[in-house]
C-alpha cells in the first residue's frame, strides 16, 4: 500500500511512514509519546510487546493518536514538543480527533487512507 507524500510528489510505502503517535493502556490511562520512521512497524512491536521499556512495563498497547510527517527532523520537533506539553494538553489533542479513545489499530491497518499531514 501506498500514501501520496505531497510534499516531494512521490509514492511513499505505508511501511516508511514518518509518524508522532500517542499509546495508552486505556480511557485517560498513561500515555507514551513516539516518533518513528516505520509507523506500522512500529505500532506492531508496541502491541505484541516486543520493545522493551515504558510501553511494555506499562502495557502500553493502544494506538490513540498519530500525525503522519514528511521530515524525520520535523516529526522529531513535534514528539520533544508534545512530550513537554502537560498531560491535559496531550489529552485535548487525542481527544480532538479521537473523543472516544478509540484503538486506531484497526482502522490504521485494515485499512489506509491517505495519512493526516500536519
Amino acid at each position: 500500500m501506498f500514501s501520496q507524500n505531497r510534499s516531494i510528489g512521490t509514492m511513499v510505502p505505508r511501511e516508511a511512514w514518518i509518524a508522532v503517535y500517542m499509546m495508552t493502556d486505556r480511557y485517560r490511562g498513561t500515555l507514551y509519546t513516539g516518533v518513528t520512521g516505520q509507523f506500522f512497524t512500529r505500532i506492531v512491536q508496541h502491541r505484541e510487546g516486543q520493545l522493551r521499556g515504558f510501553t511494555k512495563k506499562y502495557s502500553l498497547k493502544q494506538l490513540v493518536w498519530y500525525e503522519i510527517h514528511d521530515l524525520m527532523t520535523e516529526a522529531i520537533q513535534r514528539e520533544t514538543s508534545i512530550k513537554r506539553w502537560p498531560r491535559q494538553w496531550k489529552i485535548n489533542l487525542i481527544e480532538r480527533d479521537n473523543p472516544r479513545w478509540d484503538d486506531l489499530y484497526s482502522a490504521v491497518f485494515e485499512w489506509t487512507p491517505v495519512p493526516r499531514r500536519v
